[in-house]
């Protein structure tokens, strides 16, 4: 048989439908074979799409998931895991003498956390009665504002405080009067956490 024209007892086109269908079932499998390797390797999706991820997608987090605090990873000290402490260095300053503090911050949780000790988050307070006589914010640079401290759990942070003898008020206004020798009392606060007061004596 001629590969070109057919010859045959049958018309020519019943023997170019045969040679048709010889030929075209193996290009049929080829082609099938070839579309089912494709869309293995794209993802096992029809088309070839690859499956995105759920964060892609916008999928919410699973329940129970928790986002970092910070880019550290350390959170600030919650109030309930922090003590602070201040004590006067002396029961009683002498006239001339400046009285001193010394503070003391404690992380008492179980991670390392920080605490801002900078005076938008902390301030000593002294007091004589119901008269406020001196704050640590009153008067404090403006760089005085933040200052974080990384405490590791169970550890502690000290640090002395002194004070010259004069009377603040808010906005640092000057001209105040000077604190008379009598009774006194300081306290310490950080991030919500209070000290007992320190009670201390002005010759």
């Amino acid at each position: 048989m001629s590969l070109v024209r057919p010859t045959g007892p049958l018309p020519a086109r019943v023997y170019w439908i045969r040679r048709l269908v010889v030929l075209g079932i193996p290009l049929l499998v080829i082609v099938l074979v070839v579309w089912f390797v494709s869309t293995r390797g794209g993802g096992g999706e029809p088309g070839g799409a690859a499956t995105t991820p759920a964060a892609e997608q916008g999928a919410a987090p699973a329940e129970g998931d928790a986002p970092a605090a910070d880019a550290g990873g350390v959170t600030a000290c919650p109030p309930a895991s922090l003590t602070v402490a201040i004590t006067a260095t002396a029961t009683s300053f002498a006239e001339g003498s400046d009285p001193t503090f010394d503070l003391t911050v404690t992380n008492t949780g179980t991670v390392a956390c920080l605490v801002e000790a900078g005076t938008s988050q902390s301030e000593v307070l002294i007091v004589s009665g119901s008269d406020r006589i001196w704050s640590s914010r009153d008067c404090a640079p403006a760089d005085a504002a933040s200052n974080q401290l990384l405490i590791d759990a169970g550890d502690s942070h000290q640090q002395q405080l002194g004070w010259d003898r004069t009377r603040s008020a808010e906005g640092c206004p000057a001209g105040q009067p000077s604190p008379n020798p009598g009774t006194y009392s300081a306290t310490f606060t950080v991030q919500g956490a209070a000290s007992a007061p320190a009670v201390f004596g002005l010759e």
